[in-house]
Protein backbone atom coordinates (compact mmCIF):
# COMPACT_ATOMS: atom_id res chain seq x y z
CA UNK A 1 0.00 0.00 0.00
CA UNK A 2 1.06 3.26 -0.91
CA UNK A 3 2.25 5.46 2.18
CA UNK A 4 0.25 8.96 2.39
CA UNK A 5 1.31 12.14 2.23
CA UNK A 6 0.72 12.85 6.19
CA UNK A 7 2.46 9.70 7.19
CA UNK A 8 5.58 10.94 5.15
CA UNK A 9 5.40 13.90 6.63
CA UNK A 10 5.89 12.11 9.82
CA UNK A 11 8.71 10.27 8.91
CA UNK A 12 10.81 13.47 7.95
CA UNK A 13 9.48 14.84 11.61
CA UNK A 14 10.76 11.87 12.95
CA UNK A 15 14.14 11.73 11.37
CA UNK A 16 14.29 15.49 11.97
CA UNK A 17 14.01 14.93 15.92
CA UNK A 18 16.40 12.72 15.60
CA UNK A 19 19.07 14.57 14.29
CA UNK A 20 18.90 16.50 17.65
CA UNK A 21 20.04 13.14 19.40
CA UNK A 22 22.42 11.37 16.79
CA UNK A 23 24.37 12.11 13.56
CA UNK A 24 23.12 11.35 10.44
CA UNK A 25 25.41 8.34 10.48
CA UNK A 26 23.47 7.24 13.58
CA UNK A 27 22.14 3.41 12.61
CA UNK A 28 18.84 4.90 14.17
CA UNK A 29 19.51 8.09 11.67
CA UNK A 30 19.88 5.50 8.69
CA UNK A 31 16.67 3.60 9.36
CA UNK A 32 14.81 6.59 9.58
CA UNK A 33 16.38 7.65 6.29
CA UNK A 34 15.60 4.57 4.38
CA UNK A 35 12.32 3.74 5.63
CA UNK A 36 11.88 7.47 4.71
CA UNK A 37 13.19 6.78 0.72
CA UNK A 38 11.17 3.85 0.61
CA UNK A 39 7.73 5.92 1.35
CA UNK A 40 9.18 8.25 -1.25
CA UNK A 41 10.08 5.42 -3.74
CA UNK A 42 5.77 4.48 -3.74
CA UNK A 43 5.76 8.28 -4.79
CA UNK A 44 8.26 8.51 -7.43
CA UNK A 45 6.18 5.72 -9.08
CA UNK A 46 3.67 8.10 -10.06
CA UNK A 47 5.26 11.38 -10.28
CA UNK A 48 9.09 12.10 -11.18
CA UNK A 49 9.04 15.51 -9.08
CA UNK A 50 7.41 15.66 -5.64
CA UNK A 51 7.38 19.33 -3.96
CA UNK A 52 6.98 20.49 -0.38
CA UNK A 53 6.83 23.91 0.62
CA UNK A 54 5.01 26.77 2.57
CA UNK A 55 2.14 28.34 0.25
CA UNK A 56 0.95 31.28 2.50
CA UNK A 57 2.74 29.43 5.06
CA UNK A 58 0.47 26.75 5.08
CA UNK A 59 2.15 23.51 4.43
CA UNK A 60 1.75 21.46 1.02
CA UNK A 61 3.11 18.36 -0.24
CA UNK A 62 3.00 17.37 -3.77
CA UNK A 63 -0.73 18.15 -4.03
CA UNK A 64 -2.29 18.16 -0.40
CA UNK A 65 -2.46 20.91 1.73
CA UNK A 66 -2.36 20.87 5.28
CA UNK A 67 -4.11 23.93 6.74
CA UNK A 68 -4.77 22.78 9.83
CA UNK A 69 -1.23 20.84 10.79
CA UNK A 70 -0.71 18.13 13.22
CA UNK A 71 2.40 18.92 15.32
CA UNK A 72 4.26 16.84 13.08
CA UNK A 73 3.56 18.52 10.04
CA UNK A 74 4.08 22.23 11.99
CA UNK A 75 7.67 20.84 12.63
CA UNK A 76 8.06 20.04 8.89
CA UNK A 77 6.99 23.77 7.92
CA UNK A 78 9.03 24.97 10.67
CA UNK A 79 11.89 23.26 9.01
CA UNK A 80 11.54 24.87 5.92
CA UNK A 81 10.85 28.52 7.60
CA UNK A 82 14.67 27.88 9.40
CA UNK A 83 15.98 26.83 6.18
CA UNK A 84 14.54 29.98 4.85
CA UNK A 85 13.34 28.47 1.72
CA UNK A 86 9.67 28.13 0.12
CA UNK A 87 9.97 25.07 -0.78
CA UNK A 88 12.20 22.04 -1.34
CA UNK A 89 11.71 19.52 -4.20
CA UNK A 90 12.39 15.63 -4.24
CA UNK A 91 13.46 14.23 -7.31
CA UNK A 92 13.37 10.47 -8.48
CA UNK A 93 16.29 8.75 -8.35
CA UNK A 94 17.37 10.63 -4.81
CA UNK A 95 19.30 7.76 -3.04
CA UNK A 96 20.97 7.13 0.69
CA UNK A 97 24.00 9.03 0.35
CA UNK A 98 22.79 11.93 -0.58
CA UNK A 99 19.64 11.64 1.74
CA UNK A 100 22.26 11.90 4.11
CA UNK A 101 24.09 14.14 2.91
CA UNK A 102 21.32 16.60 3.04
CA UNK A 103 20.81 15.61 6.45
CA UNK A 104 24.19 16.51 7.38
CA UNK A 105 23.68 20.32 5.83
CA UNK A 106 20.27 20.79 7.44
CA UNK A 107 21.50 19.80 11.18
CA UNK A 108 24.60 22.27 11.02
CA UNK A 109 22.90 24.99 10.25
CA UNK A 110 24.61 27.30 8.72
CA UNK A 111 23.37 27.38 5.29
CA UNK A 112 20.11 29.21 4.85
CA UNK A 113 18.24 30.81 2.02
CA UNK A 114 20.18 31.35 -1.39
CA UNK A 115 23.05 29.99 -0.75
CA UNK A 116 21.56 26.12 0.20
CA UNK A 117 20.91 24.87 -3.12
CA UNK A 118 25.30 25.55 -3.94
CA UNK A 119 25.86 23.72 -0.67
CA UNK A 120 24.05 20.88 -1.22
CA UNK A 121 25.28 20.59 -4.72
CA UNK A 122 28.85 20.50 -2.98
CA UNK A 123 28.06 17.95 -0.86
CA UNK A 124 27.35 15.40 -4.06
CA UNK A 125 23.05 16.22 -3.56
CA UNK A 126 21.71 16.43 -6.90
CA UNK A 127 18.28 15.34 -5.91
CA UNK A 128 17.13 17.40 -3.34
CA UNK A 129 16.65 20.96 -4.12
CA UNK A 130 15.46 24.31 -2.72
CA UNK A 131 12.89 25.41 -5.11
CA UNK A 132 9.92 28.71 -4.77
CA UNK A 133 6.48 28.22 -4.89
CA UNK A 134 4.75 29.51 -8.16
CA UNK A 135 1.51 31.33 -7.06
CA UNK A 136 0.09 30.54 -10.53
CA UNK A 137 -3.12 31.55 -12.18
CA UNK A 138 -5.27 28.48 -10.25
CA UNK A 139 -3.97 29.23 -7.34
CA UNK A 140 -4.87 32.78 -7.37
CA UNK A 141 -8.31 31.35 -8.59
CA UNK A 142 -8.24 28.51 -6.10
CA UNK A 143 -8.07 31.43 -3.53
CA UNK A 144 -11.11 32.81 -4.44
CA UNK A 145 -14.32 30.59 -3.31
CA UNK A 146 -16.93 32.46 -4.83
CA UNK A 147 -14.94 32.92 -8.12
CA UNK A 148 -14.60 28.78 -8.14
CA UNK A 149 -18.70 28.10 -6.87
CA UNK A 150 -19.74 30.20 -9.66
CA UNK A 151 -18.06 28.67 -12.32
CA UNK A 152 -19.05 24.77 -11.57
CA UNK A 153 -21.90 26.52 -11.33
CA UNK A 154 -21.16 27.64 -15.50
CA UNK A 155 -19.38 24.38 -15.98
CA UNK A 156 -22.77 22.65 -15.22
CA UNK A 157 -25.21 24.39 -16.54
CA UNK A 158 -23.27 23.75 -20.09
CA UNK A 159 -23.46 19.74 -19.06
CA UNK A 160 -26.61 20.12 -18.77
CA UNK A 161 -27.58 22.18 -21.67
CA UNK A 162 -25.67 19.66 -24.10
CA UNK A 163 -27.63 16.82 -22.04
CA UNK A 164 -30.84 18.16 -23.20
CA UNK A 165 -29.53 18.45 -26.74
CA UNK A 166 -29.41 14.75 -26.70
CA UNK A 167 -25.10 15.64 -26.64
CA UNK A 168 -22.33 13.34 -24.64
CA UNK A 169 -20.81 16.26 -22.33
CA UNK A 170 -17.56 17.22 -22.34
CA UNK A 171 -16.07 15.84 -18.62
CA UNK A 172 -12.93 18.22 -19.26
CA UNK A 173 -14.30 20.96 -17.75
CA UNK A 174 -16.22 19.61 -14.73
CA UNK A 175 -12.58 17.97 -13.71
CA UNK A 176 -10.79 21.48 -13.88
CA UNK A 177 -13.91 22.78 -11.90
CA UNK A 178 -13.89 20.34 -9.21
CA UNK A 179 -9.91 20.43 -8.81
CA UNK A 180 -10.68 24.07 -8.36
CA UNK A 181 -13.17 23.13 -5.37
CA UNK A 182 -10.60 20.83 -4.65
CA UNK A 183 -8.09 22.92 -3.85
CA UNK A 184 -10.11 25.40 -1.90
CA UNK A 185 -11.91 23.05 0.16
CA UNK A 186 -8.07 21.84 1.52
CA UNK A 187 -6.97 25.22 2.36
CA UNK A 188 -10.42 26.95 3.77
CA UNK A 189 -12.64 24.18 4.59
CA UNK A 190 -15.67 26.32 5.14
CA UNK A 191 -15.34 28.73 2.63
CA UNK A 192 -17.18 26.44 -0.58
CA UNK A 193 -19.55 24.82 2.72
CA UNK A 194 -21.57 28.23 3.27
CA UNK A 195 -21.91 28.93 -0.56
CA UNK A 196 -23.40 25.83 -0.57
CA UNK A 197 -25.87 26.44 2.07
CA UNK A 198 -27.07 29.72 -0.68
CA UNK A 199 -29.50 27.85 -2.78
CA UNK A 200 -30.88 28.85 -6.10
CA UNK A 201 -34.64 27.92 -5.81
CA UNK A 202 -35.35 28.50 -9.97
CA UNK A 203 -32.50 25.88 -10.98
CA UNK A 204 -32.28 23.68 -8.35
CA UNK A 205 -31.32 20.47 -10.10
CA UNK A 206 -27.91 21.96 -11.02
CA UNK A 207 -27.23 24.23 -8.65
CA UNK A 208 -27.96 20.70 -6.26
CA UNK A 209 -25.62 18.88 -8.10
CA UNK A 210 -22.89 21.54 -7.42
CA UNK A 211 -23.91 21.77 -4.02
CA UNK A 212 -23.54 18.09 -3.55
CA UNK A 213 -20.37 18.20 -5.16
CA UNK A 214 -19.13 20.94 -2.51
CA UNK A 215 -20.72 18.54 0.60
CA UNK A 216 -19.20 15.59 -1.06
CA UNK A 217 -15.74 17.49 -0.64
CA UNK A 218 -16.73 18.21 2.97
CA UNK A 219 -17.67 14.65 3.69
CA UNK A 220 -14.71 12.99 1.83
CA UNK A 221 -12.51 15.02 3.52
CA UNK A 222 -13.88 14.28 6.95
CA UNK A 223 -13.47 10.83 6.53
CA UNK A 224 -9.85 11.14 5.15
CA UNK A 225 -9.87 10.68 1.58
CA UNK A 226 -6.41 12.09 0.11
CA UNK A 227 -6.71 15.24 -2.63
CA UNK A 228 -6.37 12.57 -5.61
CA UNK A 229 -9.78 11.02 -4.13
CA UNK A 230 -11.57 14.16 -3.33
CA UNK A 231 -11.15 15.13 -6.78
CA UNK A 232 -13.23 11.79 -7.76
CA UNK A 233 -15.99 11.76 -5.00
CA UNK A 234 -16.21 15.94 -5.94
CA UNK A 235 -16.98 15.05 -9.88
CA UNK A 236 -18.97 12.10 -8.85
CA UNK A 237 -21.55 14.74 -6.74
CA UNK A 238 -21.44 17.35 -8.87
CA UNK A 239 -22.55 14.59 -11.85
CA UNK A 240 -24.75 12.30 -9.78
CA UNK A 241 -28.02 13.96 -10.95
CA UNK A 242 -27.15 14.02 -14.50
CA UNK A 243 -30.06 11.25 -15.59
CA UNK A 244 -33.41 13.83 -13.88
CA UNK A 245 -32.63 15.34 -17.06
CA UNK A 246 -34.40 12.45 -18.84
CA UNK A 247 -37.39 12.77 -16.32
CA UNK A 248 -40.21 15.05 -16.91
CA UNK A 249 -39.78 18.74 -15.20
CA UNK A 250 -43.38 18.22 -14.12
CA UNK A 251 -42.38 14.93 -12.19
CA UNK A 252 -39.24 16.99 -10.69
CA UNK A 253 -40.84 19.72 -9.56
CA UNK A 254 -44.18 18.26 -8.47
CA UNK A 255 -45.45 19.65 -5.33
CA UNK A 256 -46.46 17.15 -2.71
CA UNK A 257 -46.70 13.41 -2.80
CA UNK A 258 -45.52 11.61 -6.52
CA UNK A 259 -48.08 8.50 -8.13
CA UNK A 260 -46.62 5.39 -8.23
CA UNK A 261 -45.92 5.60 -11.67
CA UNK A 262 -44.34 9.19 -11.66
CA UNK A 263 -42.69 7.37 -8.46
CA UNK A 264 -41.14 4.81 -11.27
CA UNK A 265 -40.03 7.63 -13.88
CA UNK A 266 -38.02 8.98 -11.15
CA UNK A 267 -36.45 5.86 -9.90
CA UNK A 268 -34.95 5.32 -13.84
CA UNK A 269 -32.59 8.12 -13.08
CA UNK A 270 -29.86 6.88 -11.74
CA UNK A 271 -29.26 4.51 -14.78
CA UNK A 272 -29.65 6.74 -16.99
CA UNK A 273 -26.92 8.80 -15.46
CA UNK A 274 -24.67 6.41 -15.32
CA UNK A 275 -24.88 5.38 -18.82
CA UNK A 276 -24.22 9.06 -19.88
CA UNK A 277 -21.30 9.29 -17.70
CA UNK A 278 -20.22 5.92 -19.28
CA UNK A 279 -20.06 7.95 -22.78
CA UNK A 280 -18.30 10.72 -21.08
CA UNK A 281 -14.08 10.68 -21.66
CA UNK A 282 -12.04 10.09 -18.33
CA UNK A 283 -14.75 8.90 -16.26
CA UNK A 284 -13.78 7.44 -13.60
CA UNK A 285 -15.70 4.17 -12.64
CA UNK A 286 -16.12 5.34 -8.64
CA UNK A 287 -18.15 8.21 -10.51
CA UNK A 288 -20.45 5.90 -12.45
CA UNK A 289 -20.76 4.17 -9.18
CA UNK A 290 -22.27 7.25 -7.25
CA UNK A 291 -24.16 8.50 -10.23
CA UNK A 292 -25.86 4.65 -10.58
CA UNK A 293 -26.26 4.06 -6.60
CA UNK A 294 -26.46 6.96 -4.78
CA UNK A 295 -30.06 6.17 -4.17
CA UNK A 296 -29.70 2.62 -3.05
CA UNK A 297 -29.46 3.50 0.60
CA UNK A 298 -26.77 2.10 3.45
CA UNK A 299 -28.75 -0.83 4.15
CA UNK A 300 -29.17 -1.56 0.43
CA UNK A 301 -33.08 -1.56 -0.02
CA UNK A 302 -33.10 1.47 -2.17
CA UNK A 303 -33.03 1.61 -5.91
CA UNK A 304 -32.12 0.51 -8.50
CA UNK A 305 -32.50 -2.77 -6.71
CA UNK A 306 -30.41 -5.03 -9.07
CA UNK A 307 -27.69 -3.34 -8.07
CA UNK A 308 -28.23 -3.95 -4.26
CA UNK A 309 -25.32 -6.61 -4.44
CA UNK A 310 -22.59 -4.76 -6.32
CA UNK A 311 -19.46 -4.36 -4.44
CA UNK A 312 -19.35 -0.20 -4.60
CA UNK A 313 -16.21 2.33 -3.24
CA UNK A 314 -17.19 3.60 0.02
CA UNK A 315 -17.23 7.19 -1.66
CA UNK A 316 -21.38 6.13 -3.22
CA UNK A 317 -22.25 6.56 0.98
CA UNK A 318 -20.38 9.41 1.27
CA UNK A 319 -21.87 11.46 -1.87
CA UNK A 320 -25.14 10.13 -0.50
CA UNK A 321 -25.00 11.59 2.70
CA UNK A 322 -23.93 15.30 0.75
CA UNK A 323 -27.16 14.70 -0.96
CA UNK A 324 -29.59 14.32 1.48
CA UNK A 325 -27.96 17.35 3.56
CA UNK A 326 -28.12 19.67 0.52
CA UNK A 327 -31.47 18.18 0.14
CA UNK A 328 -33.31 18.51 3.16
CA UNK A 329 -31.72 22.24 3.85
CA UNK A 330 -32.83 23.21 0.98
CA UNK A 331 -36.18 25.38 -0.03
CA UNK A 332 -38.52 23.40 -2.10
CA UNK A 333 -42.28 23.94 -3.23
CA UNK A 334 -42.98 20.87 -0.91
CA UNK A 335 -40.96 21.73 1.48
CA UNK A 336 -39.69 23.75 4.17
CA UNK A 337 -35.60 23.57 4.79
CA UNK A 338 -34.80 22.59 7.95
CA UNK A 339 -31.81 24.39 10.32
CA UNK A 340 -28.24 23.02 9.75
CA UNK A 341 -28.52 21.83 13.74
CA UNK A 342 -31.78 20.36 13.02
CA UNK A 343 -30.32 18.47 9.28
CA UNK A 344 -27.78 17.19 11.91
CA UNK A 345 -30.82 15.45 13.82
CA UNK A 346 -31.73 14.27 10.38
CA UNK A 347 -29.08 12.46 8.94
CA UNK A 348 -29.07 11.08 12.84
CA UNK A 349 -31.58 9.16 12.45
CA UNK A 350 -31.32 7.79 9.05
CA UNK A 351 -27.94 6.49 9.70
CA UNK A 352 -27.62 3.05 9.93
CA UNK A 353 -30.61 2.79 7.32
CA UNK A 354 -30.55 4.83 4.17
CA UNK A 355 -26.84 6.43 5.86
CA UNK A 356 -23.51 4.91 6.49
CA UNK A 357 -23.50 5.67 10.27
CA UNK A 358 -19.50 5.90 10.45
CA UNK A 359 -19.17 8.31 7.44
CA UNK A 360 -22.54 10.56 9.19
CA UNK A 361 -20.90 10.97 12.91
CA UNK A 362 -17.39 11.64 10.69
CA UNK A 363 -19.30 14.30 9.13
CA UNK A 364 -20.94 15.79 11.78
CA UNK A 365 -18.24 16.08 13.96
CA UNK A 366 -16.21 17.82 11.28
CA UNK A 367 -19.63 20.45 11.14
CA UNK A 368 -19.01 21.28 14.84
CA UNK A 369 -22.08 21.35 16.94
CA UNK A 370 -23.38 24.69 15.20
CA UNK A 371 -22.76 24.12 11.81
CA UNK A 372 -21.88 27.01 9.30
CA UNK A 373 -25.11 28.76 8.46
CA UNK A 374 -26.39 28.11 12.19
CA UNK A 375 -28.16 31.12 13.56
CA UNK A 376 -27.28 30.74 17.22
CA UNK A 377 -27.93 32.89 20.10
CA UNK A 378 -25.34 33.72 22.66
CA UNK A 379 -24.99 34.00 26.22
CA UNK A 380 -25.31 37.77 26.49
CA UNK A 381 -28.33 37.99 24.18
CA UNK A 382 -26.88 38.72 20.88
CA UNK A 383 -28.02 36.68 17.77
CA UNK A 384 -25.10 35.93 15.35
CA UNK A 385 -24.76 33.66 12.08
CA UNK A 386 -21.91 30.85 12.08
CA UNK A 387 -20.03 31.53 8.76
CA UNK A 388 -16.86 29.52 9.87
CA UNK A 389 -16.05 26.27 12.63
CA UNK A 390 -13.25 24.89 13.76
CA UNK A 391 -14.28 21.14 14.11
CA UNK A 392 -13.74 20.38 17.80
CA UNK A 393 -12.36 23.65 18.77
CA UNK A 394 -14.82 26.31 19.57
CA UNK A 395 -12.02 28.97 19.42
CA UNK A 396 -11.80 28.58 15.54
CA UNK A 397 -15.70 29.39 15.44
CA UNK A 398 -16.25 32.92 13.43
CA UNK A 399 -19.64 34.84 13.80
CA UNK A 400 -21.46 37.49 11.58
CA UNK A 401 -23.19 39.36 15.03
CA UNK A 402 -26.62 40.30 13.56
CA UNK A 403 -28.78 41.65 16.07
CA UNK A 404 -27.04 43.24 19.49
CA UNK A 405 -28.33 42.44 23.08
CA UNK A 406 -31.43 44.56 23.40
CA UNK A 407 -32.65 42.71 20.03
CA UNK A 408 -32.07 45.45 17.70
CA UNK A 409 -31.15 44.62 14.12
CA UNK A 410 -27.10 45.34 13.52
CA UNK A 411 -26.86 46.92 9.38
CA UNK A 412 -23.96 46.18 8.59
CA UNK A 413 -23.32 43.02 10.68
CA UNK A 414 -20.56 42.99 13.32
CA UNK A 415 -17.43 40.44 12.87
CA UNK A 416 -17.16 38.05 15.98
CA UNK A 417 -13.72 35.95 16.58
CA UNK A 418 -13.45 34.19 19.65
CA UNK A 419 -9.95 34.30 20.87
CA UNK A 420 -11.34 31.12 23.02
CA UNK A 421 -13.34 28.85 23.16
CA UNK A 422 -14.22 30.65 27.08
CA UNK A 423 -15.31 33.81 24.68
CA UNK A 424 -17.53 31.30 23.00
CA UNK A 425 -20.54 30.70 24.03
CA UNK A 426 -23.54 29.98 22.28
CA UNK A 427 -26.85 28.85 24.47
CA UNK A 428 -29.02 27.54 21.42
CA UNK A 429 -30.21 27.92 17.92
CA UNK A 430 -32.72 30.26 16.58
CA UNK A 431 -35.11 29.92 13.76
CA UNK A 432 -34.10 32.31 10.75
CA UNK A 433 -37.95 32.42 9.46
CA UNK A 434 -38.66 33.87 13.10
CA UNK A 435 -36.17 36.58 12.86
CA UNK A 436 -37.21 37.67 9.21
CA UNK A 437 -33.38 36.46 8.49
CA UNK A 438 -32.62 34.81 4.59
CA UNK A 439 -29.15 33.66 5.85
CA UNK A 440 -27.63 33.64 2.60
CA UNK A 441 -27.64 37.47 2.15
CA UNK A 442 -24.88 37.52 5.03
CA UNK A 443 -22.48 34.42 3.27
CA UNK A 444 -19.74 35.61 1.04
Amino acid sequence: MQTSHKEILQRISRTFQGMRLYSPAHPTIRKQAQDLLAALAGLFLHKPRLKLGLLDDTLFFDDELFAYPSPAEEDVANLLRTLEVEGLEFISGLGADEFLSFLDVIRQGETKGEELESALLKKGVHHIRPTSVEKTDDDEFARKPRKVYDRALRVMEDIFHDVRLGKIPSSEEAMQAVKGMVEVTLSDPHALFALSLIKDYDNYTFTHSVNVSVISLAVGRACGLSAEELRVIGLGGMLHDLGKLKVDVGIITKPGRLTQGEFEQIKKHPRDGADILQQMKDIPPEVVDIALCHHLQYDRKGYPADNRGKLLSPMVDMAAIADAYDAITTLRSYQRPVTPRQAIKLLRDNAGTRLHPQFVERFIQALGPYPVGSLVRLQNNEIGLVTAVGGASRSATRLKILFASEGSKLDPPRLFCPDSADELSIVGEVDPFSKGIEIADYLD
